[in-house]
């Protein structure tokens, strides 16, 4: 019986990523079996299973049943964003952060917002309008809605002190999200609140987010003048 080494699945990862680099399996070629490559690095096959199921996420290798793992002939790069609070963010830039509630209503939901949620005709959602402010200086502008039967118990919650991303992250988990990244034209409410001229471009992130397959809340939020956001792959 061969002898188990203590190797983490992400050494064998790292090893099976240079090995593909380095051209010792080239694009569109097959790896060796799970169990091949568990002898050869003497781990168990849930080890080496791990370490491929990473290299499947990131596009770098597609898996078949009873067809085997092989290199993909065109690898696609993904890019992880983190899109973190934004109090957080402001907190990281050194910088005094400040909430303020602009708007608080129970609504029927818009047509529009049925439509791409799936919502049923008459549902009812909380719509809030919130600035985020650094160092007192215009930072984002959010305009949110949330599926009060998703979260029924949101209408109790005033939103005075504690902005909705917050609060929703610490009272309902989401189990998919959908992002979308646009730039807009600084008009009406927008040019206002982030104290820009009119038709200033500016930066806007829309984000859906589901729990159970049940729409949660969609939110709006477009960013002071000259803002960026960063990932790497």
């Amino acid at each position: 019986m061969t002898e188990q080494k203590n190797i983490g699945f992400q050494a064998i990862r790292d090893e099976v990523l240079n090995r593909i680099q380095t051209r010792v399996w080239p694009q569109g070629s097959l790896l060796p079996t799970e169990l091949e490559l568990a002898a050869e690095f003497g781990c168990a096959r849930a080890t080496v299973n791990r370490a491929l199921r990473e290299l499947a996420e990131q596009g770098i290798v597609t898996r078949k049943r009873k067809g085997g793992t092989r290199v993909v002939t065109m690898p696609v790069k993904q890019a992880k964003l983190s899109i973190a609070v934004v109090r957080q963010t402001i907190e990281e830039m050194n910088a005094e952060y400040r909430y303020a509630l602009v708007g608080r209503t129970v609504i029927d939901c818009p047509a529009w917002l049925q439509a791409k949620l799936g919502l049923p005709e008459g549902a009812q959602v909380l719509h809030l309008t919130c600035m985020h402010h650094a160092d007192n200086r215009p930072f984002q502008f959010e305009e949110r809605w949330i599926n009060i039967d998703a979260v029924p118990h949101v209408v109790a919650e005033d939103f005075l002190s504690t902005g909705p991303n917050e609060w929703l992250l610490s009272e309902v988990p989401f189990s998919n999200a959908e992002i979308a990244f646009s730039a807009v034209p600084a008009t009406g409410p927008l040019q206002d609140f982030l104290s820009v001229p009119t038709g200033t471009p500016l930066f806007q992130l829309e984000r859906t987010t589901w729990f159970q397959n049940k729409p949660v809340t969609f939110v709006r939020m477009t960013f002071h003048q000259g803002y960026q956001m960063r990932t790497t792959y």
